[in-house]
């Protein structure tokens, strides 16, 4: 079961679109999913047509004790790939927490029943490098970071790298890089390569192989709040998740980043959805 916490405080560089569309592929591929939303945003929950009012079952609830994970959970349109929802109540989240005792580590106790059932969970953080953001670290054993192939992609890398340094020498000694996406590749421009060679120099094997191509499908496709397999399964967005995930699932076996073949996932039994 691996827990990955897709994250980079700057926004606007496909985080979201990442975990929304790497999940449904690792679905796609018989993988049991949990999506998590811990940005009060919930931009990832539009993305897979789950729009909430304050109140409801969310990820806020659950962690607040208020409603277990059985009424929190939400089935989206892909078999195998499950919600946790956000609403804008998880704003409050951060001054609620500001007075309790390993306030950090609150998000890894409520996934540790769940972890049965999956064989991913992706949490998908706000662009921030608050409370929110230091659970979903706390609570992960691997940060996938996606990076624009963009003049300024490389800013503020940095302080999240420390951030991550500092939570695995601390809280969470488990955690560690294990991916760097590049993503919106605009195929047209030398620029693109550019950065992407300086990308690779820079973090060298910890970047995919896999390059996520700007695509006008993926930017259209949380509009109908569909992941992209769904919106469209014959695009340039469809292959390049697809191909990421075939890569991901291949970091099983040991063989990190090397894009694997389209039968890399064997089909895994059914089990049964969380009681608690």
């Amino acid at each position: 079961m691996r827990k990955i916490a897709v994250v980079n405080q700057k926004g606007g560089v496909g985080k979201t679109t990442s975990v929304a569309n790497l999940g449904a592929c690792l679905a796609e591929l018989d993988r049991k999913v949990l999506a998590v939303d811990m940005d009060p945003q919930a931009n990832l929950s539009v993305h897979y047509g789950v729009e909430l009012e304050r109140g409801e079952p969310s990820v806020y609830t659950y962690l607040s004790g208020e409603t277990n994970a059985r009424k929190a959970l939400v089935s989206t349109e892909v078999d195998g790939l499950f919600l946790l929802p956000s609403t804008i109540d998880l704003a409050g989240l951060e001054v609620e927490l500001s007075n309790e005792e390993d306030r950090e580590l609150l998000l890894r106790r409520k996934l540790n029943p769940l972890e049965k059932y999956c064989d991913y969970i992706l949490i998908d953080c706000p662009p921030s490098l608050g409370m929110l953001t230091l659970n979903a670290l706390c609570a992960a054993k691997e940060a996938f970071i996606p990076l624009q192939t963009e003049f300024f992609a490389l800013q503020g890398v940095g302080r999240l790298m420390e951030t991550v340094r500092l939570v695995s020498s601390g809280p969470n000694p488990d955690l560690q890089i294990s991916g760097l996406i590049p993503c919106m590749f605009d195929v047209r421009t030398s620029l693109a390569v550019d950065v992407l060679e300086e990308i690779k120099d820079h973090f060298g094997d910890k970047v995919f192989d896999t390059v996520v191509r700007n695509n006008i499908r993926v930017a259209e496709a949380p509009g109908y709040g569909k992941p992209i397999t769904l919106y469209e399964k014959n695009c340039y967005g469809t292959e390049d998740y697809r191909s990421l995930a075939r890569e991901v699932v291949a970091m099983e076996d040991g063989r990190e980043h090397i894009a694997a073949a389209d039968d890399a996932a064997p089909p895994l039994p059914e089990r049964e959805g969380a009681e608690d």
